[in-house]
């Protein structure tokens, strides 16, 4: 178990490496000297935001203050063994030869409001139950990511990773996600409302049991996306959809405008003659699967070849 203590040696340890006094440490981070003792005695610990800065001005990675990274201390709480003669870095090998299985951090149970984890690289985590509001994940590496149960509002995750992420029961309201990755990323049961999708990439994304509504999608790409028993409200679809498929879903104030449909299915949907399609495009099988939905097809062309 990863004590205070034993995360006051580590701190210590890498404090002394390179040669920094705690009052130097503390000037970096902008905190009291104080409050670095308190941590290297095992008093306290920092928030995750100063474990973030402190592994920058260290040169430790994020991981080196986890529980899964063996101890400093020899047993006796004497002699601190340096990190990097005892155990490989992420992706190095260990003596068995297999890969050295990297830490998983879980930041569930949280109530984060304010904070800035912009361009951290290691946020593979859980943040399942928690209440995130006004934060930031500007440019950050958040592929595999699982929020389950979450309130997420107000938050800007513009540029980031977020693919093969799994999103469960969770309400996603007035985000940023402008050019981001979603990219196999799955939705089930999750409201995401009022958020802004610009530019992102929604290639092999699944929407299931969700509420899709009042999003803006201006240049995202749609590519083996799929909702399925899902209610999409006030939403315009553009651009090229491909090998799409929208089945058992509700519709309400959405439109595809300019659109060019490829291979798109649409199966078992209600209301699906109340959706408008404007200046749009579509191969046959597409116009046959909306045909057989009762779907308006006046201002859809059919595209040759």
């Amino acid at each position: 178990m990863l004590t205070t203590a034993i995360l006051g040696d580590r701190i210590a340890h890498a404090r002394k490496k390179v040669n920094l006094s705690q009052s130097q440490l503390a000037g970096q981070l902008f905190i009291s000297p104080q409050a670095v003792g308190k941590w290297e005695r095992g008093e306290s610990m920092p928030d995750i935001i100063t474990f973030n800065r402190m592994a920058e001005i260290l040169g430790v990675d994020l991981n080196y203050f986890s529980e899964s990274f063996p101890s400093l201390t020899d047993g006796t709480g004497d002699n601190p063994v340096a990190p990097a003669e005892s155990v490989p870095g992420p992706g190095e090998e260990t003596q068995s030869g297999k890969p050295e299985k990297k830490p998983v951090w879980d930041m569930s149970g949280g109530n984060w409001v304010d904070a800035d984890f912009s361009g951290l690289k290691n946020l593979h985590e859980k943040f399942s139950s928690s209440n995130m509001q006004r934060c930031r994940f500007v440019g950050s590496e958040l592929s595999g990511l699982l929020l389950k149960r979450n309130n997420v509002e107000k938050c800007d995750f513009s540029g980031s990773d977020i693919s093969g992420s799994n999103i469960q029961h969770s309400n996603l309201s007035k985000n940023q996600f402008i050019s981001c990755s979603l990219r196999e990323a799955a939705f089930s049961g999750s409201n995401v409302e009022g958020c802004d999708f610009s530019g992102a990439d929604f290639s092999g994304v699944s929407f299931r049991s969700a509420a899709f509504g009042s999003n803006s999608l201006e240049n995202s790409i749609w590519n083996r996306s799929s909702f399925i028993s899902s209610h999409i409200d006030n939403i315009v679809f553009g651009g090229t959809l491909e090998e799409c498929s929208f089945e058992n879903c509700a519709f309400s104030r959405t439109k595809f405008v300019n659109a060019t449909l490829l291979n798109t299915f649409f199966k078992n949907n209600k209301k699906l003659k109340r959706v408008q399609f404007i200046d749009c495009r579509a191969d046959k099988l597409t116009l046959a699967f909306l045909k057989n939905g009762n779907a308006d097809l006046k201002r859809i062309s059919l595209l040759e070849g």
